[in-house]
């Protein structure tokens, strides 16, 4: 048996996922520019997104994230292989702009001095902080007048920009797209924190064996429902272009 810590053995074990996925979308001539543009700006925003639950968590007296080592933003510890490898490829394979999720960062509500409150406060900051970056970038890309653009049926018609204002651009959209799909109210996103909060107890037994499937549960949503994701991304696009008018 290897002596080899763990999370060596799963950093190289991550390490070729990543290899044979960047070769396989390289061989299918999938990336361009602007797919290496939305990945730049797409990866640190779900580090943030995470990272800030573990930072809000341990204000409030739990430091489950901190002795896990996710309270950085070294994006290897935050890496799901999944939503942070698989989906992504998927989507750019499939001529779709890639998105996905990080690792959850761990939180033991229990631990919170104020469990029921500051579990909700702590579970709806990672989408506070998504549409933080996204006001940001919006008012930089305002006020500095090098962005105009028009807003039609919740689509974007953007013109030539620079690529510091394009990437700007780029991060503002998919920080507005990362709150809108956290905050679908279905487990595990961080949107379930609001329904769970206002379940009856009486549904609570149902609840909680139907969680036991949520992954499964989710993808079969976002996958098998057409339009779905359209639905719920479309008034985020709006919104992000009217942030910018």
């Amino acid at each position: 048996m290897s002596s080899r810590p763990r999370s060596s053995r799963d950093n190289a074990v991550l390490a070729v996922l990543v290899g044979l996925v960047l070769i396989l979308v390289v061989r299918r001539h999938v990336v361009r520019a602007d797919t290496l543009l939305w990945l730049a700006v797409l990866i640190p925003s779900i580090i943030l997104h995470e990272v800030s639950h573990g930072a809000l968590a341990l204000l409030f007296g739990d430091d489950t994230a901190k002795r896990a080592g996710r309270l950085t933003l070294n994006p290897i510890p935050h890496v799901d292989p999944f939503g942070t490898v698989i989906l992504p490829a998927i989507l750019l394979l499939t001529g779709a702009p890639p998105f996905g999720w990080a690792k959850p960062v761990p939180v033991n509500v229990r631990r919170l001095r104020d469990p029921r409150n500051q579990g909700l406060m702590v579970s709806l900051v990672g989408p506070a902080v998504n549409i933080g970056l996204a006001v940001t970038a919006a008012l930089v890309l305002r006020y500095a007048r090098h962005v105009s653009l028009f807003v039609s049926g919740g689509s974007l018609l953007v013109p030539h920009l620079s690529s510091l204002n394009r990437a700007l651009f780029l991060f503002g959209l998919v920080n507005v797209i990362l709150a809108a799909f956290n905050l679908i109210p279905l487990p595990p996103l961080d949107g379930s924190a609001v329904l769970e909060r206002l379940l009856p107890a009486s549904l609570w037994p149902g609840y909680l064996r139907l969680r036991r499937y949520s992954f499964v549960l989710l993808f079969a949503v976002v996958f098998l429902l057409p339009g779905f994701l359209a639905r719920v991304f479309d008034p985020a696009i709006h919104l992000w272009g009217r942030l910018l008018t």
